[in-house]
């Protein structure tokens, strides 16, 4: 690791912490000596960083600090463009554009010789095979998520029944050719998955819910996991 990531990840260590931090635990952190922390917390307060503290008591960073201009080390770098080709191979055209709008935000304000890391290939994500085509709007349904907006929907199920139904809706689940949205259907008073492709109609209502009204999501989730497993297993 280049020294000045080193020194940036302690910023960031002392700062989400926001509390009185041991050199030894930050050393723990990004493996390396305690030793070697010292003199970068001594460093850093050299150049004006508000850190408070002395050795053997642990240090804290004042509130208010802000960071320097981003900065990835490489494999920050190499997360972050996983991530990007990730969506562009499967995420709906308007998130793609979001991710082409995250590259372009990183690269405005990476130092060059980050941002010549970012054009060099180190890592493929194959394209999926042919989704079947989501009829609804995919913006609208992650803003309801944020939300917590319900939907109403029209959805044709594989065996070809329709139904009209308010939705809950809580995450999109992807998987390597469907994606699945995961609520709470008012009709079956219970979590239900519904393929995105089967979506005929959905549009938000004025009514919005709080997660608290129903079972844990996490358990709900748990329990099918499980289910799976066992069905794997068996």
């Amino acid at each position: 690791m280049r020294r000045a990531d080193r020194l940036f990840q302690v910023i960031q260590i002392l700062q989400s912490t926001g509390n009185v931090i041991t050199a030894a635990m930050i050393a723990d952190e990004l493996e390396v000596s305690t030793r070697t922390i010292y003199r970068d917390i001594q460093d850093l307060m050299a150049n004006r960083v508000p850190i408070r503290g002395e050795a053997g008591t642990g240090y804290i960073l004042d509130k208010g600090y802000d960071l320097p201009p981003l900065m990835f080390n490489e494999e920050e770098i190499d997360a972050v463009m996983l991530g990007v080709h990730w969506v562009l191979s499967n995420g709906d055209p308007d998130i793609q554009r979001a991710a082409r709008d995250v590259l372009g935000k990183i690269r405005s304000v990476l130092p060059k010789d980050r941002q010549e890391l970012m054009q060099s290939a180190r890592q493929v994500v194959p394209q999926p095979p042919q989704q079947a085509p989501i009829q609804i709007s995919m913006p609208m349904i992650r803003r309801s998520i944020r939300e917590r907006q319900k939907l109403e929907v029209i959805y044709r199920s594989l065996s070809g029944e329709t139904s009209q139904r308010v939705i809950c809706p809580m995450i999109v689940v992807f998987f390597q050719n469907i994606q699945l949205l995961v609520g709470w259907c008012e009709l079956r008073q219970d979590y239900r998955n519904f393929r995105m492709d089967c979506f005929q109609q959905a549009q938000p209502l004025d009514q919005f819910f709080s997660r608290s009204d129903f079972e844990s999501l996490d358990s709900y989730l748990k329990r099918s996991k499980e289910s799976q497993q066992a069905e794997k297993s068996g």
